[in-house]
């Protein structure tokens, strides 16, 4: 939060709060029904002391305490972090109104934590804990009023072109061209974690240009600018391509705990809770959509 420029009187009404925070008055309203900002009443109306509202800013941005939190202006009804097509498909399939910036898990969770969009998708792999989102979700988003669900098992390996058809797993990549993800991509992090167990680095290996999507990542193996890519069987079944599993994973929502009842989300939330959601993910083949909506994490 910036610095904010006070009025010079004593007491604050709503719309000048609201001014100052740059949020709705309805949300100045909750906060002082919660007692979460300093406020005072007279003559019926909601008065906010200059004094006290500097120095409960002051503490919000300097970590506060329980009392204190940081004020955030509503959210960008816009999707963050990886890009998964059975949640591209649901976003428009379900006409749920969310706009979509997909550049990766990490790039996703970085956003959000800046309030750049109500929502992200994550499949970031913990290796000390061998555990999917949780660690990287609980150490940088633990000041969040977020919670994390789960959305899909997926399953990832080796997307085939012609000319690789002989690979049969990680240890066959020298030599051959890769499409390779992003640096912010969860895919990324994970392939570079798996190629390092089968005692290869990344310096002993050919690239293409990066591919930001999973379908980029396919196409260009479809095209032939390279020889295999880390991508998900889904994509790999969707344009007919070889495909070698290696590992399951876990494909998360990280959301905020009040646009989950916007709209938007839960629009969202409601198709993918459908039969036409199940039946679209059982056809495209690697998912598994038995756990959608489980809590995984509570900030």
């Amino acid at each position: 939060m910036t610095d904010l420029a006070f009025p010079d009187h004593e007491y604050l009404t709503v719309k000048e709060l609201a001014d100052l925070l740059r949020l709705k008055e309805r949300k100045i309203y909750d906060l002082a029904a919660s007692g979460a900002v300093p406020c005072s009443r007279a003559t019926g109306k909601l008065l906010f002391p200059a004094a006290d509202i500097r120095e409960w800013i002051a503490q919000a941005k300097s970590g506060g305490h329980a009392g204190a939190p940081m004020v955030q202006a509503d959210r960008p009804a816009i999707l963050l972090g990886s890009h998964d097509p059975l949640l591209d498909w649901a976003v428009r399939q379900s006409r749920c109104g969310l706009a979509t910036y997909f550049d990766g898990s990490l790039d996703g969770l970085d956003r959000f934590v800046k309030g750049e969009g109500v929502a992200a998708g994550l499949h970031i792999h913990d290796a000390p804990t061998q555990e999917w989102n949780v660690p990287a979700v609980s150490r940088v988003a633990a000041g969040q009023n977020a919670v994390l669900v789960g959305f899909a098992q997926r399953r990832r390996g080796l997307v085939l072109g012609a000319s690789a058809s002989s690979v049969a797993g990680l240890s066959d990549l020298p030599g051959r061209c890769i499409a390779p993800r992003q640096p912010e991509s969860g895919s990324d992090v994970l392939f570079q974690e798996l190629i390092a167990g089968e005692g290869l680095d990344s310096a002993q290996l050919t690239f293409a240009e990066v591919a930001r999507t999973e379908d980029d990542a396919v196409e260009m193996i479809r095209r032939g600018e390279a020889d295999v890519t880390f991508g998900l069987e889904a994509v790999a079944r969707a344009y007919g391509l070889g495909f070698v599993p290696v590992i399951e994973e876990s494909f998360a929502l990280l959301v905020d705990r009040k646009a989950w009842f916007d709209p938007q989300v839960s629009a969202l939330v409601a198709f993918c809770g459908t039969q036409a959601f199940r039946q679209r993910a059982e056809a495209c083949g690697g998912y598994d959509v038995a756990g959608f909506g489980e809590v995984l994490w509570n900030a």
